[in-house]
């Protein structure tokens, strides 16, 4: 992939651009393999290929920091000095993509919107983050410091939507902590449109603007057929989704005969994943509860926790459940690593590296697990 901002020394998000991609490919399964090392049953995994990300326009959302002037807005990164660095043209995203961030950039100065002055404290517009689908709609939201520019955002909104239809959802969240966080926790929805639609295989999640979505979607389609072939091998009856999210493994494990849950902590993400079930006619039970508190009583248990990983809680449940298999989804090698340390009952048999964030150092890998 080429890449201007890199060149110039303007971004170096993409650390391992310099890098060639399939030895990017390599390095990542050899880092994964050796993270894995100590684990006592190691050498009896069946390692599938890399699954490799296309490696430019893959990325379907953009976290951009708003800086400049109201005159003059920048959408990207700030530099070490905070003086903001204009990505909007970067090469991650697809180009309709980059149309809509030059369009969300004249929206900006159309407003009257203040772009956040992380220095001085002050402003209003501190980031937009837009999601893209495969099918080329757009959710996007306005982070702001309070509600002072909601009412202008509203003025103007009528003719986004109807010189691009392609905006499906648009909201407002409100962050007024001088903090280095993306969001807070109030958010406004200002379409008709709650959800953004995402077709992922033969499924099509609902996403609203709170919900959490892998970056790839072409490779978060390869992670559910994943894990969906597995279920099938090892002929799982019942199956429980931990972390489920807006429900992309549950949605996609989902099968005649057999029974799926899948238990989330945000009430924002299983509206989502009930709305994608009633419409699909997929029998899948989603319920707002603490992953780390359930009783894994499912002969396959699926996890997809965040970086942290599972944690001693999870993993003495697990240990102590009657669950036969288990599917987990990691985003750190590391905190993987730690976890199976603490799973002593459960043997890898399955593993593979997806991916998801090419020119990084990050992946994920996705591991079966099968009780002794």
């Amino acid at each position: 992939m080429d890449c201007a901002y890199f060149a110039a020394g303007r971004c170096g998000s993409c650390t391992e651009l310099p890098t060639p991609y399939d030895v990017q490919l390599d390095a990542k399964e050899r880092r994964c393999r050796e993270a894995l090392a100590d684990h006592p049953d190691i050498s009896g995994v069946s390692w599938l290929s890399t699954a490799a990300s296309a490696t430019e326009g893959f990325r379907n959302k953009a976290k951009m920091v708003v800086a400049g002037t109201p005159q003059a807005p920048t959408l990207g990164i700030l530099d070490p000095s905070g003086t903001g660095v204009d990505l909007r043209l970067c090469p991650l995203y697809s180009p309709a993509m980059h149309g809509l961030l030059e369009v969300l950039s004249e929206f900006v100065v159309r407003a009257r919107l203040t772009p956040y002055d992380v220095s001085l404290r002050r402003g209003e517009l501190k980031h937009l983050i837009v999601t893209e689908s495969p099918d080329g709609e757009f959710l996007v939201r306005f982070v702001l410091r309070s509600t002072e520019g909601v009412p202008r955002i509203r003025k103007h909104l009528p003719a986004l939507l109807a010189e691009h239809p392609s905006v499906a959802v648009v909201s407002v969240n409100r962050q007024p902590e001088h903090k280095a966080i993306l969001e807070g926790p109030e958010e406004e929805i200002l379409t008709d449109r709650l959800t953004l639609p995402m077709r992922v295989n033969d499924r099509v999640l609902h996403l609203r603007p709170r919900s959490f979505f892998q970056t790839n979607t072409d490779l978060a389609a390869t992670l559910y057929r994943q894990a969906s072939s597995w279920a099938d091998e090892v002929g799982a009856s019942s199956v429980l989704d931990l972390y489920c999210g807006v429900g992309g493994f549950a949605l996609h494990l989902a099968a005649p005969g057999r029974r799926v849950r899948g238990v989330e902590l945000s009430e924002e993400a299983v509206a989502s994943a009930v709305a994608t079930a009633t419409e699909s006619g997929l029998a899948v039970d989603f319920v707002c509860g603490d992953a780390t508190a359930v009783d894994a009583d499912a002969e396959l248990v699926v996890v997809n926790p965040p970086r942290r990983g599972l944690g001693p809680d999870l993993c003495a449940r697990l240990e102590s459940s009657s669950a036969r298999w288990v599917v987990y989804s990691s985003c750190n090698v590391t905190s993987l690593a730690r976890d199976l340390a603490q799973l002593p009952s459960w043997v890898p048999r399955r593993a593979r590296v997806i991916d998801m964030f090419a020119h990084t150092s990050h992946f994920e890998v996705i591991t079966l697990l099968e009780r002794r």
